[in-house]
């Protein structure tokens, strides 16, 4: 076949001269990834600016070429932020689309471009830069969650409630320190986001296909340009690693599910059942048949979520699972999870933040909850142990004991005389109605930790110091 007679899908493709006649529709159509990897636009064109001032700096190429080149990429930036760019499938992917764009724009010097790398080093330099950039917008919004959980826990740290373990009364709490636990565990969340990005950040550029280049290059200074700590040690693991994926996969599962335990406590929380806080028209919806109904859907939604950030995970990982190195087009797979997981991320931590700034309290209702499962039963069972000196196991016997007293009667513990508490254990004296209310059983709880108000208020000024919140 001549050069005439050969087809324009082989003569535009960037393989084009290896073949004599261009892919199958179908070849097209599962190759091409520029319907998601558009998204990387910003960062292949920060790279593409970073490899062409290293390749002028190199004498590689002429100063001439590398301000032509930047002048056609800061064109092409501006043009896709407009929306006026023209996106190619037949072009494969987001690198050829600007590339191509590019030689429209300023000619020759831009085929001198892509000297010393490869799509596989530049896509490995976008996607890094890309997650990088995304953890960065995901501790910022986790630190504002953090925010508004500590403005909402320093206002309920006196607030009474039941303390749930199976969902039964177990101990009374405040619901500032319930909401403080939600601030350690995003806490944990943002320090695994913070790992996950120190180990991100080296770079990949300039590993070319997968065993360097004959070229004389400066990977140091592509790597500072870029914000790197370093380049990559190994050329060959620069170009097949996708661990910050996974790790940025696996980070933000662990955030989703912890979101998604907070939103199922205020499904609970807002159930007629309970009554321990209310959402406003912004945060729930209505029924279509039942016009009494208030549903919180925007917590159901975020108590979802997991599912699709959790199943990116784990394709991830299938797809990279027995993958020989250095690169395969398998890989192509490693970026619309990570772009979904990404946004349904982002989307739930807006919803969850936005949740707990909108939640009303409604401590009435959190005290009269305490009133039923005999939450001061375990501060029966200390006071035997510390003022009688009775072994717990011993203990936990004689208030299980009272404790069926109160139930056969249908009372709670504090409404028993001392003379009833007296016929399971003659030595009980009346210094035990002091610590049977839920105010002294919180009240007493002063460990590092602990519910009491006055230490709920010590760990919220000592959280805001570590992670850098200031109070509202």
């Amino acid at each position: 076949m001549t050069e005439k007679d050969t087809p324009d899908s082989a003569k535009s493709s960037i393989w084009g001269g290896r073949f004599s006649s261009g892919p199958s529709q179908l070849m097209q159509d599962i190759n091409a990834s520029i319907d998601y990897d558009k998204r990387l636009y910003r960062q292949d064109i920060t790279g593409s600016r970073a490899h062409a001032s290293m390749l002028a700096a190199c004498g590689i190429i002429s100063e001439s070429d590398r301000d032509a080149i930047h002048g056609g990429l800061d064109t092409i930036g501006a043009e896709i932020a407009a929306g006026d760019f023209t996106f190619s499938a037949a072009l494969e992917d987001i690198h050829m689309n600007i590339e191509s764009r590019l030689a429209e724009l300023i000619g020759e010097p831009a085929r001198r471009l892509h000297t010393a790398r490869s799509r596989n080093d530049q896509v490995a330099t976008d996607f890094r830069l890309w997650v990088r950039e995304l953890i960065d917008s995901v501790d910022e919004a986790l630190a504002g969650l953090q925010a508004v959980l500590l403005r909402r826990a320093e206002e309920h740290a006196d607030t009474l409630m039941p303390g749930f373990t199976h969902l039964q009364t177990a101990q009374p709490v405040t619901f500032g320190f319930h909401l403080m636990a939600y601030v350690e565990m995003f806490g944990r969340d943002r320090g695994r986001f913070a790992d996950a990005r120190a180990r991100l950040n080296e770079s990949p550029l300039g590993a070319a296909a997968l065993a360097g280049t004959g070229f004389p290059t400066d990977r140091q200074m592509t790597a500072e340009l870029l914000g790197f700590d370093r380049p990559m040690a190994n050329a060959m693991d620069a170009v097949s690693d996708r661990d910050f994926a996974l790790e940025f996969l696996s980070s933000a599962a662990i955030c989703a599910v912890h979101m998604s335990r907070l939103a199922e406590e205020m499904v609970i929380w807002c159930s007629d059942r309970f009554g321990f806080i209310a959402l406003s028209d912004a945060f729930t919806t209505g029924s279509s048949i039942m016009p009494q109904k208030r549903n919180p859907d925007a917590a159901e939604l975020v108590r979802a979520k997991p599912g699709r950030i959790i199943g990116a995970l784990n394709g991830l990982l299938i797809v990279l699972k027995g993958l020989p190195l250095a690169y395969g087009k398998d890989m192509q797979e490693d970026k619309e999870g990570v772009f979904d997981a990404a946004d349904a991320l982002g989307i739930a931590l807006a919803a969850t933040t936005g949740m707990v700034a909108d939640m009303t309290a409604r401590p009435e209702n959190m005290r009269a909850a305490l009133e039923q499962g005999f939450p001061t039963a375990t501060d029966l069972a200390d006071y035997l142990v510390r003022d009688l000196g009775l072994p717990f196991r011993e203990a936990h016997h004689v208030s299980g004991s009272i404790v069926a007293i109160a139930a056969g009667k249908g009372c709670d513990l504090d409404a028993l005389s001392l003379e009833e508490m007296q016929q399971v254990e003659p030595r009980i004296t009346a210094a035990v109605m002091d610590i049977l209310s839920c105010e002294a059983a919180v009240a007493m709880r002063r460990s590092f930790g602990g519910t009491a108000p006055d230490e709920v208020r010590a760990r919220i000024a000592e959280a805001r110091a570590r992670y850098g919140i200031g109070a509202a």
